[in-house]
């Protein structure tokens, strides 16, 4: 069996430079040409998992099929791969520490001082190659957070120093992502911070294979040159990654630059055949001559951070496309609706979105969002959180249920119509505790939900403690919001719809994090059809 291949990429000079999206381009390159491809991030922070995270801090936690609360870098593989991830595509250090610490307390080390050399690397290694076992995979790509330089990183980069020497270059290789700020002042590109950040990656024991330099301006030969000569790089394995509209163009991109060549050519392995990106292309067309314009609004109360929501956000661009339809997103802070303005702020929209989130703050605002959809017949989905918001609107403005509420946030209401799930009362701790992953869902056959996913049955991703209290189902049901999906093993509430209205559909579960550019999910393709039909 072939010996497994290894691609880091690292960072330098500043952060959020794209190490996720360059990472998941190469991916998709890849395997476009016939290589079986998997993605990891290695997170220098000491949290096990974001599950902990307030959005703010780190955008939002990414949920997996098999229930890891992880980085929402593993969003973007799963939507250009369109292949699931799982626990052990992302790596904390806090998780490692936690690993090695336990094993400490088992007496595994046999008395040994136990250090960042070797244990912690060695744990790090353990779980880069605990990613494709028996050689599931031809090539990992491993994406190491942060920038280098930084004192939380160090251990990732001993330790991708470490498997350079023991597989050997033809095995392991290093992709590191810089940038080349433009002066404008002086109408010049410059190369000195690239140079500066290979030279401290040369100071940690690494020296990098690729370069790919980040950039607002076209780079000429010259300067290209000049960085390989600096850097002792190939002038061939000088990569330009140019700014475009969408991060959706950047396999594109990559591939006119030769990168998964490169990468090929440095790892000992065939060009096998030219990619297959006829439907990634077709999803570009479609993004960017679209016949129809809508706006969403998304309501919220992280909206300050776009990538709060990054999940939804693309996945609205997903639906979008597959509609050949522009989606203008309209974020909403929920804590700046009120009984006075909400006719103003709402008014110009097509569709409301009620995001997903936890606590108090904001949840009148999500109310009043929801009863605006409701009252003027505009399509509206809401997520978590959001359905728990129609259900609540509903028992107030429909049922008379004065005071109706979550017991997340009113633990004396006298209509609890959303109350903590049985098995969540006796848990303390907070990370890791939720209903997570994936479970089933069964479908009523005459509901909107359906005609959408067109099967009776789904496997969709949760993130919550709290659950519609079905001692109100009846009620509920015989008053026009129809619990359309039920979960056959718990008879959970999945999914709830109001029937006398154009598309009005609340899910407890996250359809946002199965949207990927090959598989639109259905619920957001219908959602975008139903604002598109309610605009005409």
């Amino acid at each position: 069996m072939a010996e497994v291949k290894y691609v880091f990429v690292t960072g330098g000079v500043t952060s959020s430079l794209g190490k996720g999206t360059l990472s998941a381009s190469l991916a998709k390159l890849l395997q476009s040409r016939g290589y079986s491809v998997t993605i990891q991030k290695l997170d220098p922070y000491i949290n096990v998992d974001p599950g902990t995270l307030n959005p703010y801090e780190h955008g939002e936690c990414y949920v997996t099929i098999d229930g890891a609360e992880t980085d929402l870098d593993l969003g973007h593989y799963e939507r250009f791969l369109n292949v699931p991830t799982s626990q052990a595509n992302n790596v904390t250090t806090g998780s490692i520490y936690k690993s090695v610490i336990e094993k400490e307390r088992k007496g595994e080390y046999l008395g040994k001082t136990v250090q960042v050399i070797p244990h912690i690397t060695d744990e790090i290694k353990r779980r880069i190659k605990l990613l494709s076992p028996g050689n599931k995979y031809d090539i990992v790509l491993t994406e190491i957070g942060g920038t280098v330089g930084d004192i939380e990183s160090l251990p990732y980069i001993e330790s991708v120093r470490q498997l350079k020497w023991e597989l050997g270059p033809q095995n392991c290789i290093v992709i590191h992502l810089t940038l080349v700020p433009y002066l404008s002042a002086s109408g010049e590109s410059k190369t000195k911070p690239t140079q500066h950040s290979v030279k401290t990656l040369l100071e940690e024991g690494i020296q990098p294979d690729i370069l790919v330099l980040r950039t607002e301006k076209k780079l000429n030969a010259g300067l290209k040159r000049k960085v390989a000569l600096f850097c002792n790089v190939e002038e061939s394995a000088v990569i330009e990654s140019l700014d475009v509209s969408t991060i959706y163009e950047v396999p594109i991109y990559m591939l006119e630059e030769k990168l998964d060549q490169i990468v090929l050519k440095k790892l000992g392995l065939p060009v096998l055949e030219e990619p297959d990106l006829g439907q990634w292309r077709e999803f570009l067309r479609k993004l960017k001559n679209p016949k129809h314009t809508v706006k969403i609004g998304l309501v919220g109360k992280y909206v300050e951070l776009a990538d709060a929501y990054k999940s939804i956000t693309e996945a609205l661009i997903h639906g979008g496309a597959y509609n050949e339809c522009k989606v203008n997103i309209e974020f909403i802070h929920s804590e700046k609706i009120t009984e006075t303005n909400v006719n103003q702020l709402l008014d110009a929209l097509d569709g409301i979105l009620v995001a997903p989130g936890f606590g108090s703050r904001g949840i009148d605002g999500k109310i009043l969002a929801v009863k605006y959809a409701r009252e003027n017949s505009i399509p509206f989905l809401g997520i978590c959180l959001g359905m728990q918001c129609a259900v609540i609107e509903f028992a107030r403005n429909v049922l008379d249920l004065e005071g109706a509420h979550s017991t997340e946030i009113d633990h004396k209401t006298l209509y609890p119509v959303i109350d903590l799930m049985e098995e969540q009362k006796s848990i303390i701790e907070k990370g890791g505790t939720m209903r997570l992953g994936g479970f089933k869902c069964r479908i009523t056959n005459d509901s909107k939900t359906f005609a959408a996913y067109g099967k009776s049955e789904v496997t969709e991703r949760h993130r919550h403690r709290y659950e519609f209290n079905d001692e109100y189902i009846d009620l509920f049901r015989d008053n026009g919001m129809i619990p359309v999906g039920i979960n056959p093993e718990s008879n959970l509430v999945e999914i709830m719809e109001i029937r006398n209205h154009p598309w009005f559909v609340g899910v407890q579960f996250h359809p946002e994090y199965s949207s990927t550019v090959i598989s639109p999910h259905p619920l957001f393709v219908h959602f975008i059809k139903a604002c598109i039909d309610k605009k005409d």
